[in-house]
């Protein structure tokens, strides 16, 4: 394709909102605007990528450092919206809110009688354990939803250091959201001194753990006022017995015991379904120095960037487009550079942009009857006879 066709519009500096290198390059080679619309040079590269994308060995063309379970494809990046759980051991990978980890018991004591204690102005975990000089792991978190399906009242425990990780509840009752006071009132609980012993007409659901884990201090259901000792299954019963916390940093891998760590990343795939933009900036964020781009060649947009350099002989222009010909012929693809720009403008765009290779037609070199050939990686041009070009590029490229 020809680079007027595609309306190229480079820049010289980087956008004000390039949080990352990657969307910065991009952003600067012209494959998609500061304010992350595709331009047509991004469709194109897209457009590459989708065709490569039925390809088994897809993400090996792609080299990226990738994290993915049988479900999804993760890219590490600062900036990413998406939390994921790793474990570098077994390569174990899953989104924060789903990752399974290793849970110890926090002690195996005997049940102790259940005591109702005063404890004024304790309506948070954090206050409650500082009031009574424990630990959190020795008290039960209360948290209260109702099912949109039919209304269920729906009474959640967890170990008082952990976090409830509600896709893990969505996954276990259904949809939900969160109770209204008055519906907290309804059944018998109260806010911030809450648990489930002697409620009615809930369903009650615990974290796996909770079971194991004698002694808890729970709500009273009374403002003002906890509960000692208190144990499921002696207390209360659950309905439903489930894993409902989320994982983090230093928690034990569920397969090989190795500790765990988080980062952040954007989803490359889910299932089938392939995110293309994404998949761009991966490549953008992965594959780039100090000049550009330098996307690998089997999945950039273009194989070659080719530049004629005007002269005063001969016409450049025109022996660049018997090339450009040529090279369509031989299912070469090339970004034609059909410009009438300096020569310095039109290589720096071509570093920017980032084909594998650039073929420089100069009158010098022509006047020999060769161009110039210089990978994008690589310090130092080739001159090469004209007629040995395409052999050279398929050897190259292909």
């Amino acid at each position: 394709m020809k680079y007027t066709d595609l309306k190229i519009q480079t820049q010289r500096e980087f956008p004000n909102n390039a949080r990352i290198p990657g969307f910065g390059w991009l952003v600067r080679a012209g494959y998609l605007t500061r304010e992350i619309e595709v331009l047509p040079l991004g469709k194109q590269a897209i457009l590459q990528l989708q065709n490569l994308s039925g390809n088994p060995s897809f993400f090996s063309l792609l080299d990226l450092p990738i994290y993915h379970n049988r479900r999804e494809t993760f890219f590490p990046v600062p900036t990413g919206s998406t939390e994921i759980i790793h474990c570098d051991s077994c390569n174990y990978t899953e989104r924060l809110e789903l990752a399974q980890f290793k849970k110890a018991p926090f002690s195996n004591e005997e049940q102790a009688s259940i005591e109702k204690v005063y404890t004024p102005d304790c309506n948070t975990i954090e206050s409650l354990a500082n009031f009574l000089k424990i630990q959190k792991e020795k008290t039960a978190k209360a948290l209260m939803y109702v099912r949109t399906s039919d209304n269920q009242f729906v009474f959640v425990v967890v170990r008082g250091d952990m976090i409830l990780s509600e896709a893990k509840l969505k996954n276990a009752v259904g949809e939900i959201r969160m109770a209204t006071a008055e519906e907290i009132t309804k059944v018998g609980a109260v806010a911030g001194y809450a648990s489930p012993i002697g409620l009615k007409n809930v369903l009650i659901i615990v974290d796996e753990l909770i079971p194991q884990s004698p002694n808890l201090v729970a709500g009273a259901n009374e403002t003002g006022y906890h509960l000692l000792n208190t144990n499921c299954g002696r207390d209360y019963s659950p309905e439903i017995v489930a894993d409902l916390v989320q994982a983090k940093s230093g928690d034990t891998c569920i397969n090989c015991g190795n500790p765990l760590f988080t980062l952040t990343s954007v989803v490359l795939t889910t299932g089938s379904i392939f995110n293309f933009e994404n998949i761009l900036l991966a490549l953008a964020e992965t594959h780039h120095d100090d000049k550009g781009l330098s996307f690998p060649k089997s999945v950039a947009p273009f194989d070659v960037y080719l530049m004629p350099i005007t002269g005063k002989q001969l016409d450049t222009h025109a022996k660049a487009e018997e090339i450009y010909n040529e090279l369509q012929k031989a299912d070469i693809t090339a970004l034609f550079d059909d410009r009438d720009e300096r020569a310095g403008v039109k290589f720096n765009d071509a570093d920017l942009i980032g084909c594998p290779v650039r073929v420089t037609v100069g009158e010098k070199a022509l006047q020999n009857g060769m161009v110039e050939l210089k990978p994008r990686q690589e310090k130092e041009n080739q001159v090469i006879l004209l007629e040995d070009l395409v052999s050279h590029l398929n050897a190259f490229v292909k």
